[in-house]
C-alpha cells in the first residue's frame, strides 16, 4: 500500500506534458510487443523486463504462461543460460 502511496505522490507531481510523454513512451512499448507478437520474435527474460519495465527476477518468477496487459507470455525453450519468451496478442472484445 505504500508503494501505491508513492506512485500516487510522483504522479500529481509530474507535469501535464511529463504524464504525456509518459503516455506516448507507453503507446510505443505497446507497438513493440505488438510486433513482437505479430512477428512471432522470440525475445530473452531481459528483453522482456524491458519492454515490462521490470526485473529480469520478475519474469522469470512468474512461470512458464501468464497474462501481461493485452499478451499471453509464454516460455518457449532455452538456449545455453537464456530463457526465450513468446508473446501472444489476446483481443479482449
Amino acid at each position: 500500500m505504500i508503494e501505491s502511496s508513492v506512485t500516487t505522490l510522483d504522479e500529481i507531481q509530474l507535469t501535464r506534458e511529463e504524464r504525456v510523454i509518459e503516455i506516448k513512451n507507453l503507446i510505443e512499448t505497446l507497438r513493440i510487443a505488438d510486433e513482437i507478437s505479430n512477428r512471432g520474435y522470440l525475445i530473452t527474460s531481459s528483453e522482456l523486463a524491458d519492454l515490462m519495465d521490470v526485473n529480469a527476477s520478475a519474469v522469470t518468477s512468474r512461470g512458464d504462461h501468464w497474462s501481461w496487459r493485452n499478451w499471453v507470455v509464454s516460455r518457449v525453450r532455452r538456449e545455453g543460460n537464456q530463457i526465450l519468451w513468446q508473446l501472444e496478442r489476446t483481443d479482449l472484445e
